[in-house]
């Protein structure tokens, strides 16, 4: 018998945006608690887009969020004895999670001196449609389309 689902916690909006978004996205970007470093990297990388696109961060922050969003993903699915990859829609609270995640990994996978450049550069290509988190949701969007074929195993 599976146990009662954990009741989701509340976290703070982040002291200068004061945006939940922010605050959740920094939290994915912390490493080992620290979250400290975390504030650091994103607010460098804040003022590092203000400076190079002369547009407010937060505008370039959101619109990287939005091209980013996958609106489909595929999960396994075992039927019969056979593994088949579902095509299935993304639920609202998993698409900013799968967003955020594939631009900090994509930063991550770049190469550059600090952590706050590389995440600068690739809101900054995300928002332009371009780089390396807007390739991984065209990739998965690619293969949830390839696969709709088994979209009734649902």
């Amino acid at each position: 018998m599976r146990r009662r689902r954990p009741e989701k916690r509340k976290i703070l909006p982040d002291p200068i945006y004061n945006d939940l978004e922010v605050a959740k996205f920094m939290n994915y970007l912390m490493l080992g608690g620290k979250k400290g470093i975390a504030e650091q990297i994103f607010y460098g990388a804040m003022g590092t887009v203000k400076t190079r696109t002369k547009k407010d961060g937060m505008e370039i922050f959101k619109l990287a969020i939005k091209n980013t969003t996958p609106t489909l993903e595929i999960k396994s699915r075992r039927i019969g004895g056979a593994n088949y990859q579902v095509p299935i829609e993304v639920p609202k609270h998993r698409q900013f999670f799968l967003a955020s995640h594939w631009i900090i990994n994509a930063a991550r996978g770049r190469s550059g001196k600090a952590m706050a450049d590389r995440l600068a550069v690739e809101l900054i290509s995300a928002a332009n449609n371009e780089g390396g988190a807007i390739k991984k949701k065209e990739d998965t969007h690619r293969m949830a389309e390839a696969n709709r074929a088994f979209a009734h195993f649902r």
